[in-house]
């Protein structure tokens, strides 16, 4: 027997512009397609109601990730792909197995020996980074920074430190209602010379990318507060 594929979906960023965003190969994928890995149930369901509004949502067999136990399960589940059923990996927002658990899938099926497709469409990191005018040669991706000040005033200074050794460019998100209160902290400990880019609510209506200089952010500041945002920082 044939064993499946496992693809790896795309998904919003939280608008609706499937035809902007997602090339028809998607839709056709999520149509034929039963077995799924999310990291949310009810947005994954939301998603491919809204790509294949005629599927039947009975059908589908759903494997949410635990934060806290990722590989719980999933064993079992993943049988499915060696009986020869195809699986979609499919990311809470963006792309799957970026700033997400689903890398863990993505092993164990190179470890099985299971057919792993990538498919195309939206990533919040990458369209910022393509959008600020910043390092897209030499950059790196922290996740979220430390939340206690003493520990993230000492990652951004050695991040621009880094930066401006070697030019290099540092993206990370937080959690969006603490997103002004990170501003604020970025402001007031980068160099007043080094760049960055707010990149907030990427492909929606509210879209908003702007880079300048540390020292030219004090006024007209965005507003943040429980918005998708994605910082990029380069000594200047």
């Amino acid at each position: 027997m044939n064993k499946g594929t496992l693809f790896l979906i795309p998904s919003t960023l939280g608008g609706e512009n499937i035809a902007e965003l997602f090339p028809p190969i998607i839709r056709e994928i999520v149509c034929k397609t039963n077995y799924y890995i999310v990291e949310n149930q009810k947005s994954a369901r939301k998603f491919i109601k809204l790509i294949c509004p005629e599927k039947n949502q009975s059908e589908l067999k759903i494997f949410q990730l635990d934060k806290h136990q990722k590989s719980l399960g999933i064993d079992d589940f993943m049988q499915n792909i060696k009986q020869g059923h195809n699986i979609g990996l499919l990311s809470e927002a963006g792309l799957p197995a970026i700033a997400d658990p689903g890398s863990l899938i993505v092993k164990w099926a190179h470890q099985n020996h299971i057919k792993v497709k990538p498919l195309i469409g939206p990533s919040s990191l990458m369209l910022a980074l393509m959008s600020s005018g910043l390092n897209g040669q030499k950059f790196s991706f922290h996740g979220y920074l430390p939340k206690e000040s003493g520990q993230l005033k000492k990652k951004i200074k050695q991040l621009e430190r880094l930066s401006s050794t070697d030019g290099s460019a540092h993206l990370f998100i937080e959690t969006p209602y603490r997103n002004p209160k990170l501003l604020d902290f970025l402001l007031k400990t980068l160099n007043p010379d080094s760049f960055l880019c707010i990149a907030r609510d990427l492909t929606l209506p509210e879209e908003y990318i702007k880079t300048r200089r540390v020292k030219n952010w004090k006024k007209n500041l965005p507003d943040l507060y429980k918005k998708p945002t994605v910082f990029i920082f380069q000594a200047g």
